[in-house]
């Protein structure tokens, strides 16, 4: 056995999947799985029961699971105090982020990050807002980025940007030809929003409130990628960040007018451990992704 095969092994635990594990490693499904079986082979012992779905850890495959990660742990931060040392960019940062913070703009970056330093890698997942700090929290990920970044016990934010909020709906809807619209006229409007627990419904809800406009509320969902699903078909409209339906937009499926109100925006934000040493790695993936702006005009007061 080698490092790469426990890495496998970890992450398909942690993730309570085969695909998502082989994809943090960039290997196949295939892969994943037979790194896996060397290892009970190794061993002598079934260390996941796949019987059940999703598959759970056997009470060896728990002892196993711990005992590597520490294993990994150390031999990673051994490896990255050797390279801060030596000022080399290069070694791995793990990154979790929320999916609309754009799967085609991080994974891009990502790429151009370890293009500019190829010995450096990076390991990017995209997780639900929640979990994130999970991940951050158990140290299973060196950054997050997340939106409305709240500094919580253990952990330390670093603003990234903020973004505009539009309304969007589909091109057959009255508001579609408007310039710019009011809080005022989505009173009663059906409303696609967001989970009730996620904190941008939660601004959203106030900024209504705020202005004593009520939606009719028919949908919620946890992703921005259903919402516009719903907005696109007709079942009503939404409040989005901006750069979230630029693809929509351009094809012509959504269209997007400018809110009349100040300060309605989406702030983006990295969240790491307080105390968390940063490699020279670590550093200028922070920098590259600070350089990134969405160039976006402020909203004019109402």
């Amino acid at each position: 056995m080698n490092l790469d095969t426990l890495r496998v092994f970890c992450d398909v635990v942690r993730c309570r999947s085969f695909s998502r594990g082989s994809a943090l490693n960039h290997i196949s499904q295939s892969a994943a799985s037979q790194a896996v079986h060397q290892i009970e082979r190794h061993l002598g012992v079934q260390l996941i029961d796949r019987t059940k779905r999703p598959f759970i850890l056997t009470p060896e495959g728990e002892v196993c699971f711990e005992g590597m990660r520490e294993v990994l742990e150390k031999y990673d931060g051994v490896e990255s105090q050797e390279r801060s040392l030596r000022k080399e960019i290069a070694g791995q940062v793990r990154v979790a982020a929320i999916y609309s913070v754009g799967l085609h703009d991080m994974s891009q970056a990502m790429q151009d990050f370890m293009r500019q330093y190829p010995k450096a890698k990076v390991r990017l997942e995209f997780l639900h807002p929640g979990k994130v700090y999970d991940a951050v929290l158990n140290d299973e990920v060196d950054l997050g980025i997340v939106s409305y970044p709240t500094s919580v016990r253990g952990l330390t934010v670093i603003p990234l940007r903020t973004e505009n909020m539009v309304l969007v709906c589909c091109p057959e809807h009255r508001l579609a030809n408007m310039k710019r619209v009011t809080i005022s006229q989505l009173r009663g409007e059906n409303f696609i929003g967001f989970d009730r627990e996620l904190m941008i419904r939660r601004e959203l809800d106030r900024y209504l409130r705020e202005n004593q406009v009520t939606v009719n509320m028919v949908m919620e969902f946890d992703n921005i990628e259903t919402i516009k699903q719903a907005v696109e078909i007709g079942s009503g409209i939404s409040i989005l960040p901006e750069p979230t339906v630029r693809k929509e937009i351009e094809a012509g499926s959504l269209v997007a007018v400018p809110l009349a109100i100040r300060k309605l925006r989406r702030p983006i934000g990295i969240i790491h451990r307080q105390r968390k040493m940063f490699t020279p790695t670590i550093v200028k993936l922070i920098e590259l992704l600070k350089s990134m702006r969405t160039d976006e005009p402020e909203s004019e007061e109402a």
